[in-house]
């Protein structure tokens, strides 16, 4: 689904590099549309919240770890999550989407990333039925 539009109480977050440059993707729709701010590689920038994916793994797991604090703070807003990473970036959702998987309700991921976690048994019930040996 492409966000072209959002209601008063919606944020659009995408996926963008440290240096903040918005060129393409939907970090250039955050730019042109909804406040992203040129410089700024992440956090909350007008209507729409950066969090870097061309910094590797690592960085995303970090950046999305915050972002999830930040939604979880503000339940006042809805958070429309694109599916960061899995464009320039070059990631798949299979590597993506388990980091949202402890996501806030107010915290709205892409049909990919939902599909990725419908799927795959959450940490807690592989740890209370492990495998048979």
């Amino acid at each position: 689904m492409r966000i072209t539009s959002l209601e008063p109480d919606e944020v659009f977050v995408f996926g963008s590099n440290a240096s903040g440059h918005h060129g393409a993707g939907a970090a250039r729709t955050a730019h042109e549309r909804f406040g992203a701010v040129w410089g700024q590689g992440h956090g909350l920038q007008g209507r729409s919240y950066g969090i870097d994916t061309m910094s590797g793994l690592a960085t995303i797991r970090t950046e999305v770890a915050q972002f999830l604090r930040f939604a979880g703070e503000h339940p006042e807003l809805r958070f429309l999550v694109t599916e960061i990473g899995c464009g320039i970036a070059g990631h798949t959702p299979e590597e993506v989407a388990p980091m949202f998987r402890d996501s806030p309700d107010n915290v709205v991921l892409p049909e990919r990333f939902r599909a990725v976690l419908d799927a795959s048994p959450s940490a807690d019930a592989t740890a209370l039925c492990p495998p048979p040996v």
